[in-house]
């Protein structure tokens, strides 16, 4: 195909390289995705990892963010004896695009081509051999599939009771069809169904050229068919090609930047486009299947959002959205409100996926999301019921992490102590909300928790509950019962109020540190305390042992070999001494040296940190990106600012990494950064101004924004040791903003 509007100039989606990281530093690598933003349509070539020299048939669905997959399309030329349900190719000249996908097929002589639609695709496949059948496999696991001349229609079984349907067209009717099962074409049955469907079309010997469009839905066969129909009108896939390009250039132009590196540009879009991946819009025609209740609902002009891992998403991709498209963050956080009230429990989501809430890692981070978007003037949703649902979630649902228990005997410690007991070494767990395949995380969890309560405080306060908001504020302190001030860690307790003794804050705490910490070590958990920080600099000792202790983190050795370490600590991954870039929990450590009168290190910490660990290369992603978990701070710290405490209308400032940034917010407002001699090496604010103002505050308001406005930056090689020193403290928990 020749996709020409790529010919004419450089767009945002240029830029986009799907093959960054796709190779992990340890564990989960980036996927090259094919898709449109937030669509329920996603694929990526399944192999076993970037540099295997097989591909499994073609993908027709992705399910989840990490490999579940639903169908798979196999072409095949050769004999009938030779079938098979799915092949492993030999591949080569593959392309990807985020709206196409590309490959030849060597040893078949198979030329494939993909693009998307929403709902919808669309292969074009080259059967380039003249001498012999050409095959179509469709592959659907567990469920039931149909043949009939060109059409193919059925369901595959996922979990539970949620199923994916499909209907797919060729544009060549076969000459033959048939159902294969335990090795053989059976030409006289057009119906598979069972454990292992499978069914096959075939035409006559020569070469062939085949059209294949399929819709997906997950509610029936015939909206499928309606999926299709309304999206791709024929099989022309160069026209979905260029209008999938079309809608990702209109996506990714949101924000348009000039300056930088070629690898800036590459870096910050193919974030962006990252960011853009979840969570998806499962509504169908207004409808959509809930895996909370199993049942088929009107969405009332709303679309449905799930996939969405919120104890990753919440710290910075939510925060995007919030600027970039708050009619679809009020679509996401009324689907928080439609899963809990179809659930039996009303509890807010953690962890909400297509088949429905995983209740994965710890904490109820949901309500910063609504937080979050509530101080920042989206309010297009029923606060009440928000704060219902979240606090059932905390106080109904065990805190206990992975577990969808109801609340225990550990919750009802942690309601008296103010923080969840450790088990001393030795002591077996005899808990039974703790889930039998995970640890307490009791320092996690106690922090987590005090965040999320401060959360929750911040929507009884906006619903005028004033004992209510009273009450989770000061539960919001309970980060303060771990704190050792001997160490200035925080430090894990047994029932009996005493810290665990003796302790290593890089090393105890078992595999992933989760009996006491979650997947990172004492020393990122150290700085887990986003709504409090002047807090934090009080029990640290003042400024200059806040500074020290933020030095030290990027210092302190790991102190075992790296296997050694990683062994351990699988998710502590893009270290600088003890800070991990790779894991969630770190992404707002750099910014915290603004709270203390330092922003110069804040600029240097950023600048070294991306071009470190974020890159344009295969290897460029340090730890497990969770669907713009990881991106979403790079978007933000490379225009410049980043939001530390989500439930809190204030941004920190970094060093933007481009001459020109343009914000488009709501109703063509521009929030415009420019930074005057930014390069490479002038890293470093000089002087700033805010809508006109001279400006020496490390940070500045939504409200300074929310309407448009422009931040100006004079950038230079020296650090300016006096720049954001200003008398105003940063806020906080103590200073928030009404």
């Amino acid at each position: 195909m020749s996709l020409t509007a790529a010919s004419y100039v450089k767009n945002p989606v240029d830029y986009v390289n799907p093959y960054i990281g796709n190779i992990s530093h340890l564990l989960v690598p980036t996927y090259p995705l094919v898709h449109l933003p937030n669509s329920m349509l996603r694929v990526y070539p399944q192999k076993e990892e970037y540099g295997s020299d097989k591909v499994r048939g073609l993908p027709l669905l992705q399910i989840s963010h990490r490999g579940s997959f639903a169908f798979n399309l196999s072409p095949f030329q050769g004999k009938e004896c030779e079938l098979s349900q799915c092949f492993d190719f030999d591949y080569d000249n593959e392309v990807i695009k985020p709206y196409y996908y590309k490959v030849d097929l060597c040893k078949q002589q198979l030329h494939v081509e993909f693009a998307p639609s929403h709902q919808s695709a669309i292969y074009h496949i080259d059967y380039r051999q003249k001498t012999t059948t050409p095959y179509l496999i469709l592959n659907g696991g567990s469920g039931k599939l149909e043949i009939n001349k060109n059409v193919i229609s059925g369901y595959q079984n996922m979990q539970d009771n949620f199923r994916v349907y499909i209907y797919m067209e060729m544009d060549v009717e076969p000459k033959s069809t048939g159902v294969f099962s335990a090795g053989k074409l059976n030409k006289d049955k057009r119906i598979s169904e069972g454990d292992d469907v499978c069914v096959v079309a075939a035409w006559d010997i020569t070469s062939l050229s085949l059209g294949v469009r399929y819709g997906v839905s997950y509610i029936s066969v015939d909206q499928a068919k309606k999926n299709l129909r309304r999206e791709i009108k024929n099989f022309n896939l160069e026209k979905v090609a260029d209008e999938g390009r079309r809608i990702w250039n209109r996506k990714l132009s949101k924000i348009q930047v000039s300056g930088g590196t070629q690898n800036d540009r590459c870096v910050f879009y193919t974030s962006l486009y990252r960011c853009l991946e979840r969570p998806v819009n499962i509504s169908e025609d207004g409808r959509y299947f809930s895996a909370y209740d199993n049942k088929i609902h009107e969405d009332d002009g709303y679309d449905y959002y799930t996939d969405d891992w919120i104890w990753d998403s919440y710290r910075a991709a939510h925060p995007l959205r919030v600027l970039i498209d708050r009619k679809k963050q009020v679509d996401i956080i009324r689907s928080y409100l439609r899963m809990a009230e179809s659930a039996s429990e009303y509890w807010l989501p953690t962890f909400p996926e297509v088949t429905g809430d995983s209740r994965r890692m710890n904490c109820n981070h949901g309500v910063a999301v609504i937080a979050d978007a509530w101080y920042k003037g989206v309010r297009d949703f029923d606060l009440q019921k928000a704060y219902d649902y979240a606090k059932r979630g905390m106080e109904e649902k065990t805190l206990a992490p992975w577990s969808s228990a109801r609340a225990g005997w550990l919750d009802k410690f942690y309601k008296e102590q103010g923080y969840i007991p450790a088990l001393v070494p030795g002591e077996e767990e005899g808990v039974l909300e703790v889930n039998s395949f995970e640890r307490r995380q009791s320092v996690a969890v106690t922090l987590g928790t005090s965040y999320d309560q401060w959360c929750l405080s911040r929507l009884a306060e906006a619903l005028g509950l004033k004992k209510e908001a009273d009450y989770y504020n000061s539960c919001s302190y309970n980060y303060r019962k771990l704190f050792n001030p001997a160490t200035s860690f925080f430090h894990p307790k047994d029932k009996n109020g005493n810290f665990i003794e003796p302790f290593d804050y890089r090393f105890s705490g078992g595999i992933g540190a989760r009996e006491y910490y979650g997947e990172n070590n004492g020393w990122t958990y150290r700085w887990d305390v986003q709504h409090n920080i002047d807090d934090l600099v009080r029990l640290m000792g003042g400024a200059d042992n806040f500074i020290r202790n933020l030095d030290t983190t990027f210092r302190e050795p790991l102190g075992k070999p790296k296997y050694k370490f990683y062994a351990q600590l699988p998710d502590h991954t893009g270290n600088v001494g003890q800070f991990s870039m790779g894991n969630e929990p770190s992404l707002h450590i750099p910014y915290l040296y603004n709270y203390v009168q330092a922003p110069w290190k804040t600029q240097q910490r950023i600048r070294s940190l991306i071009h470190q660990w974020f890159r344009n290369d295969l290897m460029g992603m340090p730890g497990d990106e969770d669907g713009g978990g990881l991106s979403s701070f790079v978007v933000f710290s490379m225009m410049g600012f980043y939001p530390v405490t989500p439930g809190l209308p204030v941004y920190q400032i970094g060093s933007p990494f481009f001459s020109s940034v343009k914000l488009q917010l709501d109703d063509g407002k521009i929030m415009e950064i420019t930074a005057r001699n930014c390069s490479m090496d002038n890293k470093y604010i000089q002087s700033a101004k805010l809508n006109g103002e001279t400006w020496s505050k490390s940070w500045f308001t939504h409200e300074d924004i929310v309407n448009g406005g422009k931040l100006e930056f004079v950038m230079g090689n020296q650090c300016n040791i006096h720049w954001g020193k200003n008398t105003d403290a940063v806020p906080s928990l103590s200073l928030l903003l009404k």
